[in-house]
This record gives C-alpha cells, structure tokens and sequence, in this order.
C-alpha cells in the first residue's frame, strides 16, 4: 500500500551519480526512529526535508526499507539540520568546521542570509571576498541544477550527467533538451546517442525524426572511428544504421545526403550502391577524418618533396665518424638506418625490442648535433617520451606538448603557420598515432626539416582512428629500415626473445615456476576464479617479495578485455581491495577512489594536459572543495567530483591502452574466455610492455590461438592509396 512519509536525511549511505540511486537514513518527523529509505533522488543532501510517497519493503538482508515512488524536498528549518545540510558538501567552500562556524553565527537565518544577504558572510572568521564569491556561485548554481535536474529526471536523464549539462548550458539547459536532445550526445562526454534517444522519445519524438536519423548515423559512425575506421562503406553503413536505427534504408540514404550538404560528412565517390570490395566503393567519412587523412597525405608529400635546408651529409662518412664516436662497429642494418637518416627527408624504423633502435637515435643524435643543428624528440605518451629522454640523454616530450596545445587557446598552437623550430624531429612510438595527431603534427614540421619515425608495426594499432605507422610503410614512398636482429645483451633476456618468438608465430620458451633464472613465466590455470586469486597472490606478495617491486607502482596487470572475472574492471575492483583498502575516499557510480588508489585518464583532457591512457595516483580526497587531487608523473592536478567520469582505476588495464608504456612487471591473463581477443599482436604488444618481469597466467591453448592468429581486424583507411597518388583531393583546413 502506498504512504506518505516525511523526515529529515540524516546519512547518505549509497548514492550512483549514473542513475540517482540512493540509500539514505531519514529521520522520521515526530518519532524518534530513523529509517532505510531507498529509490532514485536528485543530489539528496543531509539536512533536507523529504516529503515522499512510497511503499514499505521488506529486504532479504536489510530488513525493512521505504521504497521512493514520488517525493518532494524543502530546506531544513532547524540549527541542526542546517549545519548538517551546509556541511554535507552541497556548496564548494564550505565543509562540516565551516558550517559550524556559520550556523554557530547565524542560527535559524543561515540559509535566508546565504540567498539574500550573502556579504555578512563575512563575519564570520575564515571566509574572505574570493570564498563568499566561490560560495555564491555554487549555491547560485545549485539551485539552477535543481530545476533543471527534475525536469531532466522526469525525461529519463540519469542526474549523473544534470551538472555537467547545467555547466554546459547553464540556464538555456531546458530550452536546448526539449529542443535537439541528440545535441547533448555531441556535446556533452558520457552522454551517447542511446541515452540522448530514450529523452527523446519521452519528449515525443518519432522513430524517422530528421533529427534522430541524422544524429543516428553520425553516432554510428563515431563508433566506427572508435573501432579504428577512418571512413565506412556506404552501402554497409546504410545497413547498419537502418538496423540500428530500425528505419527503412531509403531513409538513411536521404539523411546521409542531407548530412553531406551540411558538411558535417564526406561521401567519396559518387556510386553509392558500389560493391562493398571493389576499390572504387564510395567512403563515408566524419569531415574531421577526412581532413586529416588528406591532410597527411599533403603534408607528408610536401615534406618529402621539399629539398633540406642544411648542408648535404656524406653517408657513409657519418656512418664511420660515430662509429668512432660509439666505439664499436654497427650491424650492416643500423648502419643502413644512419645513412637513410642522414640522406633522406622522411624515414621509417621499425623493428622489435633488443633490435636496436636507441642505437640508432643515439647515433643520429651525435650526428645532427655534431652540425649544431635543432633538434626535437617526441612520444605519443608522458611515459613514452621519459623513456626516450633517459635512454637518449636528450629532452623529449609528448606530442600534444610539443605543440603547444592550449584548451582555450583554441586548440594546436603549432601548425603551418606556426611550424615547430628544428631541423631534425624523431617520433618513438610512432604505432600509436592516429589519424588526427599525426595530421596536427605533420602540419607543425616546416618542409624543409627531416622526420624520422621510429615504431614497432607489429604492435597492436593507435587506439584512435587509423593506421598510420601501417599504412606509410606499405605505401612505399618513403624508405623503411626493418630491424629483426637481436643483439646479444638483449638476447639475454626471455621477455625479448620469446615476444620475436611470438611475432614469427612460435609458442614462447616458457620458465616454470621455481625457475629462478628467468624473467618470463607461465602459470599454468584455467579456472577463472583461480586465475583471479593468483594475479591477486602475485601482484600483492609473491612478485614483491621476490623480485623486490612495488605492487602498485611496479606491477601492471593487463588484461585482453574489460568485462568478466579476469576482465580489466574485476580486476581492479579485486586489486583495490586487496592492495589499497583505506578508508578514505569518495564513490562514484560503482567505482570509490580512495587516496593512493592508481588511476587512469580515460580521455583527452586538454585544459588539464592531461590525455587518455595517462596513469596517475590520488593524492587528496578534499570534501569541503569537492576536489580529488591526482599526481600525474609529478604534476598535481585537481578534479571536480564531478569529473570523475573521465577517470578509472588502473591496478589492471586493456593491453590497448598499456601501448606507450613500460613497466617493471606486468601479469597478463590468458584463458579461452577471450577467444574474439586472443591475436598475436595483442600478446606480443602485452608481453612487450614488461621491462624486467613478465607472468602470464592461463592455459598453453589460449596462448597457442593468440599466437597462431596474425589476422588482425580491417581498418578501413584509404592513406597509404592518397600516399600512392591513386587518391588526391585538395586538403579542406
């Protein structure tokens, strides 16, 4: 039977920012018992009044709970629910020992002063001009996000995502949802087309909307560029978006037209029903990949066309003048790779690690600076590039920073009418760039200055769109040097030989557990929960113990998928609890951070120059500021809560986002549950990736299916066609 109940939150148990869904003890108006009250509240607060309907249920486990159908809340009106209500973190500056203080002053009147006569505020001790603005501002705020929050509730808007549409919009946030809510799919991160499609048809939206055609097919092809698409197949992406979108395909067709005269898509080529193999089949781009990939194609020519601005440099002089200089005599490969770099404009090297591409750098370094020429190293990744700074004693930084991004600056500030100042620029990791990076940075080389990218093509693909590395090297326009081999120190090590074992299709030599002279093992297991208690075992006592590692700054467990028990968000769950369980903390969605929890960026954020795949530690958990404080390779950077969307655990990652880095240890699950994951360049980048130790836990089969399966999904891409000259169009900036 449904009831009224009115009381007062004195504690939030439970609260998911993704769906509202609170646990909360309420203090019952007039009785003296507090109560379990559960349901789906917006931003509830201790201190508020709730008037609710509802119903009594009886828990299996926790007993008696009241059940919220419909509820209503209102400011509390006593002292002491008015310290509780301003002390529970609801506005940014003032934390339980500032409430008091304010409660203490004001009594009764705390929040009538607050709204109307804010500058008393200054009374009280502690609380200056920027701290009365910063409170003004959040309370201001605060009530506009609740307007706003119970209109978006009642349209089915997870109160998740209510601030952050509230930051974007402010108070036109109404007017733009019950307007175009596929907007918010485009604008606001974390909000897809799935949850912008529930809100619409709530708002009456029909299934064949312009608006929800038109934003349907251009999610769908965000998706695509997610899987490392550059452009799609016409005619397959007619039958995908009709599927999902469950339309007609005639409909598609007329709002992908429509789309392309809003230049918001390229379709190339003008026959649309093209078969899907044929090389002329037409090609959906998003405008922004197709600029790029035209762009690289342009930039890159132009760099390789345009003659040096330095000297001409003999070769095979340089080849024997830092021969001398490295005392010692360079195989014929590392030779040939010195006097491509020191003849060419434009080279590649690629090759495995122990293969000798420091080498190289270093040499190439001796000579370019032997002319006191400008140079410039550069990584995709932070990790990346200290890694090139401290084997090459040679300052390198990542991309973005090299190009001076700036979030308000309105974007690369390096480009062709800004170049980079250097004569020579070598790029380590060059695998992991994707379409639009390397577009910006192929845009910031003047062309005159030389480009050497340095890689390993048998690493998994950039996590963007494209396959750049790939597709310059089987262009055949620039030259390549392929490095395959070993050399001696580096064939000491079973982690380098068995990962070339693995790339030429061999099972790896594999130590036994009681090996002790090995860097490489495998634990044989193939019951899952079993796999997880080892890594677990592994990570938090036997890989410390033994080999003297960090179990959280040392040892990285990768995993080949996220979902499951021995998937990467178990995994962290498991990891946390057993290597970080403190109390101090904050929860968000299903996830709680607490202070020296491993962290990791999940997208790119550049007003904090901070980018997907950075790894971090929380330092700080601040209440009262509604900060988390997160140090990222010695940079502390601030997180509103309500940011910490962009931010997971990292104990365990995906072997996608570990590319770029190194690790002292890393713990690798094999098993046959990730058959649809198990490739061989996804075992060889994860075995890569450890520096001195590397375990894989799992099953022989599963390895041997990862290893004998060198198909790798396709991407579709047409760069190494526009390199050839097969495809030209004029680049659109």
């Amino acid at each position: 039977m449904r009831v009224d109940l009115t009381g007062q939150i004195e504690r939030i148990t439970y609260t998911n920012p993704e769906n509202g869904y609170t646990i909360a003890r309420v203090k019952v108006r007039g009785e003296r018992r507090v109560v379990t009250v559960v349901g789906n509240l917006i931003e509830p607060m201790p201190g508020e009044i709730m008037e609710m309907q509802g119903r009594w249920k009886l828990h299996s486990k926790y007993g008696e709970q009241f059940e919220v159908e419909e509820y209503r809340t209102t400011v509390p009106s006593t002292v002491y629910g008015i310290k509780k209500y301003l002390g529970s973190g609801l506005i940014k500056g003032i934390g339980p020992v500032m409430a008091d203080r304010i409660v203490r002053r004001f009594g009764r009147k705390t929040l009538d002063i607050i709204e109307n006569n804010i500058k008393k505020l200054a009374e009280i001790d502690g609380i200056g001009e920027k701290r009365i603005a910063m409170i003004k501002a959040a309370w201001d705020d605060q009530k506009e996000i609740r307007t706003v929050m119970m209109f978006l509730q009642s349209h089915g808007v997870s109160t998740g995502y209510a601030t952050k549409i509230f930051k974007k919009y402010g108070d036109q946030s109404i007017d733009v949802v019950t307007q175009n809510p596929y907007q918010l799919a485009t604008d606001i991160f974390g909000i897809g087309f799935k949850t912008a499609d529930k809100i619409a048809a709530k708002l009456g939206f029909t299934n064949d909307s312009p608006l929800r055609i038109r934003a349907g097919i251009l999610y769908v092809l965000d998706e695509l560029s997610d899987e490392g698409h550059v452009y799609y197949p016409a005619p397959a992406l007619i039958e995908k978006c009709s599927r999902i979108l469950e339309v007609g395909s005639e409909v598609v067709a007329g709002a992908l037209a429509h789309i392309a005269s809003e230049k918001k898509i390229i379709i190339e080529s003008k026959d649309i029903n093209a078969p899907i193999d044929s090389d002329d089949e037409s090609g959906v781009y998003l405008i922004r990949y197709h600029v790029c990939e035209t762009g690289i194609s342009y930039y890159l020519r132009r760099l390789t066309k345009t003659p040096k601005a330095i000297r001409q440099i003999d070769p095979n002089r340089a080849v024997t003048w830092v021969q001398d200089q490295l005392d010692f005599i360079l195989a014929e490969k590392q030779a040939k790779a010195i006097q491509c770099a020191a003849d060419s404009k434009v080279m590649v090297i690629t090759g495995g690690p122990g293969t000798g591409k420091t080498t190289i750098i270093q040499a190439v370094l001796k000579i370019f600076h032997k002319l006191h020429l400008n140079i410039l190293l550069a990584a995709p990744t932070g990790r990346a590039a200290k890694q090139m700074s401290d084997t090459t004693g040679h300052p390198a930084s990542t991309i973005h920073r090299m190009l001076s991004y700036s979030f308000r600056g309105g974007g690369f500030q390096k480009n062709e009418k800004n170049p980079l100042d250097c004569d020579l620029l070598i790029v380590d990791e060059a695998s992991m760039i994707d379409t639009t990076l390397m577009h910006h940075l192929l845009k910031a080389i003047p062309p005159e200055a030389t480009l050497i990218l340095v890689g390993d093509v048998n690493q998994l693909p950039s996590v963007g769109a494209g396959n750049v590395l790939n597709d310059i090297i089987a262009s055949n326009t620039v030259p390549v040097v392929r490095l395959n081999e070993i050399f001696r120190q580096a064939g000491e090590s079973r982690i380098i030989v068995n990962a070339h074992q693995i790339n030429n299709g061999y099972l790896p030599a594999i130590g036994g557990e009681d090996d002790t002279d090995t860097d490489f093992y495998f634990i044989n297991q193939e019951e899952p929960q079993r796999v997880l208690d080892i890594i677990l075992e592994l990570a938090a006592k036997r890989i410390p113990e033994k080999f003297k590692f960090d179990p959280i700054d040392d040892i990285q467990v990768l995993s080949p998928m996220h979902k499951g028990i021995i998937g990467t968000a178990n995994l962290n769950i498991a990891l946390q609890k057993r290597l970080n369980s403190g109390k101090d903390g904050i929860n968000f969605g299903n996830t709680t951070f607490h202070v020296h929890d491993k962290v990791m960026q999940i997208r790119n954020n550049y007003d904090k120059n901070v980018f997907n795949g950075d790894i971090g530690r929380v330092l700080n958990v601040n209440r009262e500021t509604r900060e988390l404080t997160i140090d990222f390779d010695d940079r502390r950077i601030l997180y509103d809560f309500n940011e910490l969307d962009e931010m997971v655990l990292a104990y365990a990652v995906s072997v996608h986002k570990s590319q770029g880095s190194e690790y002292p240890a890393v713990i690798v699950p094999v098993l046959t549950q990730h058959y649809m994951l198990l490739q061989r360049n996804l075992i060889y980048t994860a075995i890569t990736r450890g520096r001195r130790l590397v375990v894989l836990v799992g099953t022989p089969k599963a390895l041997a299916i990862a290893v004998k399966n060198n198909k790798t999904q396709k991407r579709y891409t047409r760069l190494k066609s526009r390199l050839r000259g097969k495809i030209f169009h004029k680049i659109m900036d």
